[in-house]
């Protein structure tokens, strides 16, 4: 995962001698562990990625503010890999990487994947990269444990937790180690970077963090998954994995490994390598990645309207006023009564009928929003009802979740009865479609991201 080169790329102990060891090695690290307060702005930060599933990228260089703003409004990415530590990683100097550019991105929305690239394998032919980084010490030691790798691990882990901390990356996030491709034909090269790993899982588990590994699909995590199989008291294996298979295929599958490991929602995939990508008019240079982690993305449960009243349907109809052959649906008409008296402009019964009140109250909406002033209720009425929130509205594509996205999924459906979205409030793969082919009607960018001008429309009810 480094650049610029390119890249090929549950807790348990060794018995009773290799648990000493690696006792041992925390006990002498943790007297080193950053004890520091976190900085001011970190406080309120979010656990990151946490529970999450959809697109991300990552690049060497964490980028510029103006250019996570412009992507955060037009990309499908919602999650971004960073270089936070490692002497073998290529960007060194983060120019951009600040304690306020971490704030700042959990406060707008976007997951963090903070990286380490430290110690290579001992049979990786492109490190040490810089002559003055170290690679993974491939000698077996005492009862053949890889003791050296194990300290390695066990400093490197120390070392990622104290520049986490220093950005101000919350305990309980998951930090990732960039292991990058190598030969697992060698022995020696395998098992000690197995022990390194072990190590930096356990030590992270002791500062409080999540561990994760990114590497290749065929050395890497190929390794992992059949440590994991074959001898699954020999290691501490990572929570989490992030698989380098540019396959083109986003999801978080590959042959190489079984289908049973790190599942549910503890893997990612690179699926794409380096390459230019365009959105708002900022090109980049990343890799393609697909994340489902932690519970995936998942809504919190949605506080009850007016005691109970159902607001969301799979399409929405026009209202007017009862006639001796026509009731309008009183479900629907509840509906109507319920969010108008959240919004206060209703303040009668929430009883289904479609009354001089009700009518009254639709018009004062409809007056106040620059509609048409009628006894009828349009589906760009309802549109721009179902739509309405706190302002300003949140970023909201692919793995968004909340209320904000229930009440898009509720005004797509009321903007086509083709949409038939169930109101989750996840913004699944369903809601993404039937985003776009809402956009390419009115002819707004076909992003399935919900930014400014696609809220605009949705409050004006273009349909």
């Amino acid at each position: 995962m480094s650049r610029p080169a390119s890249r090929t790329t549950r807790t348990t102990l060794a018995g009773l001698v290799a648990g000493l060891a690696a006792i041992l090695a925390v006990t002498l690290a943790t007297s080193l562990a950053p004890t520091a307060a976190a900085p001011a702005r970190a406080v309120g930060n979010v656990v990151t990625p946490g529970d999450f599933t959809g697109y991300g990228f990552d690049q060497c260089l964490a980028p510029t503010q103006k250019s996570m703003n412009t992507w955060l409004k037009h990309s499908p990415f919602l999650a971004v890999g960073i270089y936070i530590s490692g002497d073998s990683r290529a960007c060194r100097s983060q120019p951009n990487l600040t304690t306020d550019w971490v704030s700042t991105q959990l406060a707008k929305g976007w997951r963090l994947l903070p990286i380490t690239l430290g110690p290579q394998a001992s049979c990786q032919p492109r490190f040490p990269r810089y002559g003055d980084d170290e690679t993974i010490k491939p000698k077996r030691g005492k009862n053949a444990l890889y003791n050296p790798a194990r300290k390695q691990g066990t400093a490197e882990a120390t070392k990622a937790v104290a520049a986490a901390q220093a950005l101000g990356i919350v305990p309980g996030s998951t930090l990732w180690y960039d292991l990058e491709g190598f030969n697992m034909g060698d022995t020696d090269c395998r098992e000690s970077a197995l022990a390194f790993l072990s190590a930096w899982t356990q030590q992270l588990h002791v500062l409080k963090y999540v561990s994760g590994v990114y590497s290749s699909a065929g050395s890497g995590i190929a390794m992992l998954d059949k440590a994991r199989v074959n001898r699954p008291s020999a290691f501490a294996l990572p929570d989490q994995i992030w698989i380098a298979r540019w396959d083109g295929v986003a999801n978080t599958s590959t042959s190489y490994i079984r289908e049973d490991g790190w599942r549910p929602h503890a893997r990612i995939k690179q699926y794409q390598g380096g390459h230019d990508e365009t959105w708002g008019n900022v090109r980049i240079n990343i890799d393609r990645n697909f994340l489902d982690l932690g519970r995936g993305s998942v809504a919190p449960a949605e506080a009850p309207h007016c005691k109970g009243v159902v607001v969301s349907y799979l399409t929405y109809v026009g209202l007017r006023p009862a006639t001796e052959t026509r009731t309008p649906d009183a479900g629907q008409v509840q509906a109507l009564q319920c969010l108008l008296k959240e919004h206060e402009v209703y303040a009668g019964k929430v009883n289904g009928s479609y009354s001089d009140a009700t009518i009254a109250a639709a018009k004062a909406w409809q007056q106040a929003h620059g509609f048409d002033v009628t006894t009828t209720w349009s589906k760009r009425n309802w549109m721009s009802l179902l739509i309405d929130g706190t302002q300003p509205e949140p970023v909201v594509k692919l793995g968004s979740v909340g209320d904000p996205v229930r009440r898009l999924q509720r005004a797509l459906n009321a903007a086509s009865p083709k949409s038939q979205l169930a109101v989750t409030g996840v913004l699944n793969a369903a809601t993404t479609s039937a985003l776009k082919a809402w956009q390419d009607r009115v002819g707004l960018e076909i992003s399935g991201v919900v930014a400014t001008e696609s809220w605009k429309g949705l409050r004006a009810g273009l349909r």
